[in-house]
């Protein structure tokens, strides 16, 4: 057994480097689409409709990649991985990138041969209960029966939690996002613990959403952000600058209705973005106009998060600390130049 699990090591980091060396840009390029990992049943980030038709902020900012490599928003395949699977699934290079909803964390970035890409998605962990359960607080949730996914930084934050405030827990684990919502939903556990926009969309598909509140406690720090294999710096870069260039629109004022107009702009921020004054774009081995056609077909990320889990959306989240920097928040990008 022991042999068996060295080897199967071994095969996952010759796998890696041979990834790494033959270079994911070369290969999806090869292969003219981009196999992208994603959570697969979080409405609001990743998640297709009836119609088979992939919707959510993280399939949005993966269709940013895609248009800067490709110049189409549509040159992705999807792979729904669980949490337990979704690290492993980069590893192997069974996808070209991650995004799905993952915490960046030190032992990730270290221990996993992973690179995290820019946050795109400002988070903190908190409680989905039934309001007929008459808890306000999470301090009040002593004895608790509490749903979790395994292999997340959820499952310890919460123990860490309930230690702290000297209280016991009873936790249901359940490998599967939406198997575990159906467990919470059918009443087999007291609250649901998980990152507060993963609440959320779990809460706007609920049978009857009003039933249901997100306590107020946020425990800690969730920083999500895409993730690719490590030693890759060139596809590291593309994926970055993708996602960076929906934030750094929003900050020049640039959006999917006014990019055309704006590339009569005489500020010269904005003619090295679109392309206008030539460079940006053969530094990462794309096209001039990669953040413009980003721009086009996507939008800036004030629209892509408006159009998908904002306040006039069922999930209704507040821009908070995914606003722009200049607005009070965390969004921010490096200059383009």
């Amino acid at each position: 057994m022991k042999l068996l699990k060295v080897l199967a090591v071994c095969i996952t980091v010759l796998a890696m480097a041979a990834l790494t060396m033959a270079g994911t840009l070369e290969d999806v390029k090869a292969k003219g689409f981009i196999q992208t990992g994603v959570n697969g049943s979080l409405f609001g980030f990743g998640k297709a409709d009836n119609k088979g038709v992939w919707k959510g902020l993280d399939v949005e900012c993966a269709r940013a990649v895609s248009v800067a490599v490709f110049g189409d928003p549509d040159k992705l395949k999807f792979t729904p991985l669980t949490a337990k699977t979704r690290f492993t699934a980069l590893q192997s290079g069974e996808i070209d990138m991650l995004f799905r909803n993952c915490t960046q964390t030190l032992s990730r970035d270290t221990a996993l041969g992973l690179d995290f890409g820019v946050v795109n998605y400002y988070d903190g962990q908190g409680f989905l209960i039934s309001k007929k359960l008459g808890v306000k607080s999470a301090t009040e949730l002593d004895g608790a029966t509490v749903c979790v996914l395994p292999g997340t930084t959820t499952e310890q934050n919460v123990a860490d939690y309930f230690r702290t405030n000297g209280m016991k827990m009873n936790p249901v684990v359940i490998e599967n996002t939406a198997e575990l919502a159906k467990a919470f939903f059918a009443g087999r556990c007291d609250c649901l613990t998980s990152d507060a926009s993963q609440l959320a969309g779990t809460r706007a598909v609920a049978p009857n959403p009003g039933d249901y509140m997100i306590l107020p406690e946020i425990i800690s720090e969730e920083p999500l952000a895409p993730a690719v294999r490590h030693g890759d710096n060139k596809w590291k870069d593309i994926v970055n600058y993708s996602v960076l260039a929906l934030i750094n629109a929003e900050y020049l004022g640039i959006t999917s209705k006014n990019v055309d107009q704006m590339l009569k702009s005489d500020n010269p921020k904005i003619k090295r973005f679109l392309g206008v004054t030539p460079g940006i774009g053969k530094a990462l081995g794309l096209d001039e106009k990669f953040a413009y056609n980003i721009v086009k077909l996507i939008g800036n990320y004030g629209e892509v998060f408006e159009r998908n889990v904002g306040v006039n959306t069922a999930l209704g989240i507040e821009r908070g600390l995914n606003a722009l920097w200049t607005e009070g928040g965390l969004m921010y990008s490096p200059p383009f130049k």
